[in-house]
């Protein structure tokens, strides 16, 4: 059972917004490199934010059908601690960065979550999003968490559509190892605002204490 529920802040682009995520008490901080979303960060910045990193916070690098050229470059300058993919990648080209991965599910297209997972066998875990197979995440939409098995057997990353107002309900229903957030803490896409984000990790600390 878990004693306190993990946090990834993502689609940062700020290193003030990474800082004070980090000093809420973020387990992970997100950056986006698929260049076609709003809350893409360029290597430059990410760089900065990697450095300003303190031990144990893991920089988490989200991917979504990129080319490999760009995912090398993202690998070698950035030097992220884990990959995130968001498309259709298959197993293999998960696999050969040889990194920890995520792999997240678009609970929005599919139908069973732990059968897609299982062609997944070398994720870390798994990220359960609102989206649909083929489109991006960070739309604020939630989805039916009734739909996630309750014998998920791997580590569950829930997404899709949290914020202050309702994280708390979804630490207590689902009991997830961690809830990813971006845009329900967000001024604008890719700039956080401080309040949402202070009021997130207050009410995972009160999902915890009820869960």
């Amino acid at each position: 059972m878990n004693s306190r529920t993990r946090v990834k802040i993502c689609g940062l682009t700020r290193i003030d917004d990474a800082m004070h995520a980090v000093g809420l008490g973020a387990d992970a901080i997100g950056l986006v490199f698929h260049q076609p979303s709003p809350r893409s960060i360029d290597i430059e910045s990410a760089i900065k934010i990697r450095k300003a990193m303190p031990p144990f916070v893991t920089i988490t690098a989200l991917l979504m059908n990129e080319n490999e050229d760009w995912i090398e470059r993202v690998i070698k300058q950035v030097q992220p601690d884990c990959l995130q993919f968001h498309g259709n990648e298959a197993s293999a080209s998960c696999n050969r960065w040889e990194l920890p991965y995520i792999k997240a599910i678009p609970m929005g297209s599919v139908g069973d979550a732990k059968a897609y997972a299982s062609s997944y066998p070398e994720a870390q875990g798994f990220l359960l999003d609102s989206n649909v197979a083929g489109r991006q995440g960070g739309s604020g939409d939630t989805f039916d968490w009734s739909q996630i098995p309750s014998s998920f057997g791997s580590p569950l990353l829930l997404a899709g559509g949290l914020n202050p107002g309702n994280v708390a309900e979804a630490i207590v229903q689902v009991k997830p190892w961690a809830v990813d957030v971006s845009s329900g803490i967000e001024a604008s896409k890719g700039i956080k605002d401080k309040d949402l984000m202070n009021q997130f990790f207050s009410e995972v600390k009160r999902g915890d204490a009820h869960a």
